[in-house]
């Protein structure tokens, strides 16, 4: 489904708009956390050998973290282009022009692919000498404890870290939907509120599931962590949210749901011309 989006918001006219774009990056930035972790765990429940290469486990720990990085700044911004749009509408094609959006995409994409060196570098900054058994995604804090050294170090640089990544955003976020809410409340019909307080109570829903899980994974004490623990939220934020965005983002959404019938109807008209 993510896919399908990636493809009509690039492909529409009609969703030429700075919304679009952004939810065409969540979308590809959603496809690759699914891809990055859905097939290994298929593996692992059809194979008795649960084992995976130190290169592939490198691979799949880089790519987790830079792509979780950049999917909480693009979450950020796009919770700041609804605040631009609803209370400064009038200049809303000026602040968000096609070259903001670009510099602010590529920034999430910039930071999420460079820091997500920080945590696989000190996830094996110290030689393992224990058991390597991990039961979930090969969370850093879970890989920490299997090292042989003093692990004080490394946990506290990625505390540092997902304070930067996780709460900064946040920030932004709880401050973007206040001044919607502000806005709201302020100037929509009764009628209009309700509409529009269940669009984003949606959209905070799936932010909040999404924050709150990757904050439980890098932000508590380690006495806290273990693989039991972990592994629901880690199962959150890298698969269930993912999942969950084309639905809170898009078939809510009635331009999508018309683009999705113009795609499907060219879709149709040219398998038919074909035959």
């Amino acid at each position: 489904m993510n896919g399908f989006i990636i493809f009509i918001t690039w492909t529409d006219p009609r969703l030429n708009s700075p919304m679009y774009f952004f939810l065409g990056h969540l979308s590809f930035l959603d496809v690759c956390f699914i891809t990055t972790t859905i097939p290994q765990m298929l593996i692992h429940l059809v194979v008795k050998n649960h084992t995976i290469t130190f290169a592939s486990c490198l691979t799949q720990m880089y790519l987790v973290f830079g792509v979780g990085v950049a999917e909480c700044i693009l979450l950020a911004f796009m919770a700041y282009d609804r605040f631009v749009a609803i209370c400064h509408p009038l200049s809303y094609a000026q602040i968000m022009s096609q070259q903001v959006c670009v510099r602010l995409v590529s920034t999430a994409w910039f930071f999420g692919l460079i820091n997500g060196i920080l945590p696989e570098c000190m996830s094996f900054w110290n030689p393992f000498c224990r058991d390597n058994h991990v039961e979930n995604f090969r969370e850093a804090p879970i890989v920490i404890a299997l090292s042989c050294g003093d692990p004080q170090v490394s946990l506290r640089v990625i505390f540092a870290d997902a304070i930067v990544v996780l709460l900064s955003p946040m920030v932004l976020i709880a401050i973007s939907y206040a001044r919607i809410l502000a806005s709201i409340l302020g100037r929509a019909s009764s009628s209009g509120r309700g509409k529009t307080f269940s669009t984003y109570a949606s959209h905070l829903t799936v932010v909040i599931f999404f924050y709150t899980s990757a904050m439980f994974s890098y932000m508590n004490p380690r006495s806290t962590h273990g693989p039991d623990k972990d592994k629901p939220f880690s199962l959150l934020y890298t698969v269930i949210t993912p999942m969950c965005n084309p639905i809170i983002y898009s078939f809510r959404n009635k331009e999508m749901k018309g683009a999705m019938v113009r795609a499907l109807g060219r879709t149709s008209l040219s398998q038919a011309e074909s035959v």
